[in-house]
């Protein structure tokens, strides 16, 4: 697999990334170790991971793993800080002492004795630079080796990259990750122009639309999917509206012109799009994953890709220039 740089730093990471949201709770321990083996042996170095994913089973999943399936420095291991669901609620606490707390955590968990990226998991009500402070540390320390942001809009982003970069010493902010797909172009509006303005890679989550871009949902909602479990229902129906259903109608259209799956058509939009280092892969199952792997050696058509930036939301500036 190809690889990309991490916006202008020096990290470097496999062009798609391996999402674990899922592991420790809808995918098993054996599931998430064939994943993985198929991930590594294409030529995946980038697993992405939270503390608060699976209540840190996700983090536990991958500490074992990585020693058994790959070696720990062919890795790129991203995790976050700063959420947590408590009883039923989703909490997000961005103070040093939260942030530090869960590092001790993950570390722990993930039986590592380094972070290749941290990111604070989402804009919290602490200050700014309290929460930045944080990263310094970490890094000071040896515990991180870069750090990033996640779901922080424009302004956010800007914002913590700027702080970063007003005192020598401090730690760049080297990425930064939101969902963005053919169904969720809002990125496009304040973070992607933040992004190329800071010179930050930039991973996009849920790059298939939630799933609903494989077309998979066109005739309703199959069993065993996100749509009908009762965790994740809420997660998939705003792109079950009616908005929705042109855009995927164009991406199996196109499919069909171009003997691609719609699979391989919304992700390799995503991949390929300007500004991208890595869409982050959310499959529960090898067969999933490989599908989204097979699209290694494939490209959209620049005119198709136009064709269905037009459709989706209108022109895309980065791309049009």
């Amino acid at each position: 697999m190809e690889t990309r740089r991490v916006g202008t730093s020096g990290l470097a990471v496999s062009r798609l990334g391996l999402g674990t949201m899922t592991w420790g709770r809808d995918t098993a321990a054996q599931e998430a170790r064939a994943l993985l083996e198929s991930f590594c042996e294409a030529g995946g170095t980038l697993l992405d991971t939270a503390a608060a994913y699976g209540a840190g089973d996700a983090e536990r999943l991958i500490g074992r793993l990585v020693a058994e399936v790959s070696r720990r420095e062919d890795m790129v291991i991203a995790t976050k800080a700063g959420f947590v669901i408590r009883n039923g609620k989703r909490i997000v606490d961005t103070s040093r002492r939260a942030l530090l707390r869960d590092l001790a955590g993950s570390l722990r968990r993930l039986n590592t004795d380094y972070i290749d990226l941290w990111q604070i998991h989402a804009w919290g009500d602490a200050p700014l630079e309290e929460s930045l402070a944080a990263m310094d540390h970490a890094v000071a320390q040896g515990m991180v080796r870069y750090a990033g942001i996640s779901n922080f809009v424009g302004w956010q982003t800007a914002q913590a990259a700027t702080w970063q970069r007003a005192f020598p010493g401090r730690t760049p902010v080297v990425s930064a990750q939101v969902e963005y797909s053919l169904l969720a172009r809002r990125a496009e509006v304040e973070v992607l122009p933040a992004v190329e303005a800071f010179g930050l890679g930039f991973f996009p989550w849920s790059p298939l639309g939630r799933g609903v871009l494989t077309g998979q949902y066109r005739r309703g909602t199959p069993r065993g999917s996100r749509g009908s479990s009762d965790h994740f229902a809420w997660f998939v129906e705003p792109y079950l509206q009616t908005r929705s259903r042109a855009v995927v109608e164009a991406v199996a259209k196109a499919a069909d012109g171009l003997d691609l799956t719609p699979l391989e058509v919304a992700l390799l939009w995503v991949r390929d799009a300007p500004l991208v280092t890595a869409p982050l892969l959310g499959a529960r199952t090898a067969g999933q994953l490989k599908a989204c792997l097979d699209t290694e050696a494939k490209s959209l058509p620049t005119e198709i890709a136009t064709a269905l930036d037009d459709v989706s939301g209108g022109p895309m500036v980065a791309r049009t220039g």
